[in-house]
């Protein structure tokens, strides 16, 4: 079915009309809204919507988002309403959001199965890359400088007790932990002891322990290795360094930054904010952090996040290693990259990834952030989201 070129229109569309190939141009207004009772319940109890919402001129909702038409900067929009189409049907697997903004401008807004428009919901570790995004800020800010990042991370942490660090520890600097390179090694078992006793671990009494009961930070140690507390660690940096600690600068020099008033951010057991997981954001907001990432940490104008660091955070420092990771991927600063062959010619895209498909990609050269949030094991959709788009605004 073609759509009308003439018009600009809200598209709702039925999985019965999605499962037999179509796509309605019914006009529609209704932009999915969360309950009362949605408000609270965890994301896993949300219905699915009954039906998709698709606008290909997103309405502008007073939240700092400029707004355009995406039948104004591309012909192509029938593949982009395709790949909406695929995404509702489950040929991708389980996606909730998928949101482009083009030269600032939101221009393609579509919600699907647990996404409402309001709700926000988990980054899972695509929450690294807004920790990262921290560290840039408080570079921009004086609190950090650039050699800063090659030091040895407890020259940060005066009041804690050295001597009874293992060995190694003055290896570990924010260079290494922002890629996944900390070193630090503490099975399972005596995490779960340590953790028996929470008070034991508040502040900076968490870093205290990690430092005690690692194994010894050695160069074999100091191999990409996700997860392992990196996080962590850059976390309780941010809050030994930024005036009035972590949570408080994070709202105040980010989120109020960018109007963000309605998220959450989950509290480790240090009483700090996760660095890796845990934060809560809904699809709109999403796309303006990506926006940082595509203006070089300019956000209206204003340069809110350090460009020197940005320039670092987003190039290909490391290859890593996991098997579950692509191998086209690169890492920097808790931020991912990958180069994108369209037409012969190669494009960048950096971006911030999270389990069962959040991601936030930023593409500089064709001026794009897209959005995808979901909630799929296997998490397929990348690949087609890119060379779909991409080709759109070539």
């Amino acid at each position: 079915m073609s759509l009308k070129s003439n018009l600009s229109i809200t598209l709702i569309v039925s999985m019965s009309i999605l499962s037999s190939n179509a796509i309605s141009d019914e006009l529609n207004k209704n932009i999915p809204l969360a309950s009362k009772a949605e408000q609270t319940m965890s994301f896993w109890d949300l219905p699915y919507l009954n039906n998709a919402y698709i606008s290909t001129k997103p309405e502008d909702r007073g939240d700092g988002l400029v707004v355009g038409d995406l039948s104004k900067v591309t012909k192509n929009k029938s593949a982009i309403l395709q790949l909406s189409k695929d995404i509702q049907s489950g040929k991708y697997g389980l996606y909730d959001s998928l949101l482009i903004s083009h030269k600032g401008r939101l221009i393609y807004e579509s919600y699907y199965r647990r996404s409402r428009v309001d709700l926000p919901t988990g980054q899972a570790s695509a929450t690294k890359a807004l920790t990262s995004l921290i560290v840039g800020i408080a570079i921009q800010k004086g609190h950090l400088t650039l050699d800063d990042l090659h030091k040895p991370l407890m020259s940060f942490f005066s009041d804690l007790d050295s001597s009874k660090f293992v060995s190694g520890v003055e290896k570990i600097t924010l260079h290494k932990a922002l890629t996944m390179r900390g070193g630090i090694k503490i099975d399972q078992e005596t995490i779960k002891e340590i953790e028996k006793q929470p008070d034991n671990l508040k502040g900076k009494k968490h870093i205290q322990a990690i430092f005690e009961n690692s194994k010894a930070i050695t160069e074999t140690s100091q191999a990409y290795a996700y997860g392992n507390l990196n996080d962590v660690l850059v976390m309780q940096v941010i809050d030994a360094v930024v005036p009035g600690g972590a949570e408080q600068f994070i709202k105040t020099e980010l989120l109020d930054k960018l109007g963000i008033k309605n998220y959450q951010w989950r509290e480790s057991i240090s009483g700090l904010p996760t660095g890796g997981y845990g934060a809560k954001f809904t699809s709109r907001d999403m796309l303006k952090w990506g926006s940082l990432l595509l203006n070089d940490g300019q956000w209206q104008g204003k340069q809110l996040v350090s460009k020197a660091y940005l320039d670092k955070a987003t190039s290909a420092i490391v290859d890593p290693l996991d098997t579950w990771i692509p191998e086209t991927f690169m890492y920097g600063y808790f931020i991912y990259q990958t180069d994108i062959s369209i037409d012969d010619k190669q494009f960048k895209a950096n971006f911030a990834w999270g389990g069962g498909g959040q991601y936030v990609i930023s593409v500089k050269d064709l001026d794009l952030v897209v959005v995808i949030k979901g909630h799929d094991r296997e998490d397929r959709i990348l690949d087609a989201a890119l060379n779909t788009v991409l080709p759109a605004f070539l």
